[in-house]
C-alpha cells in the first residue's frame, strides 16, 4: 500500500512539473514574440536614427 501511494505521489509531482514546464514554454514564446515586435515597432532615436526600443 505504501509503495502504491509513493508511485501515485511521484506521478502527481511529475505531472505538475510537466504542466509547469509546458506553461514556461508558452511564456517564453510570448516574451520572444514581444521582443521581436519591439524591433519592428521601435521609434526614431536622437538624430533621426532608429534607436533601441528598450532603455538598457
Amino acid at each position: 500500500m505504501g509503495a502504491l501511494l509513493l508511485v501515485l505521489l511521484l506521478a502527481v509531482i511529475l505531472a505538475g512539473v510537466g504542466f509547469a514546464i509546458h506553461l514556461l514554454w508558452w511564456v517564453a514564446v510570448v516574451v520572444f514574440v514581444l521582443w521581436l515586435l519591439g524591433f519592428v515597432f521601435r521609434g526614431a532615436g536622437a538624430g533621426g536614427s532608429r534607436g533601441r526600443w528598450y532603455r538598457w
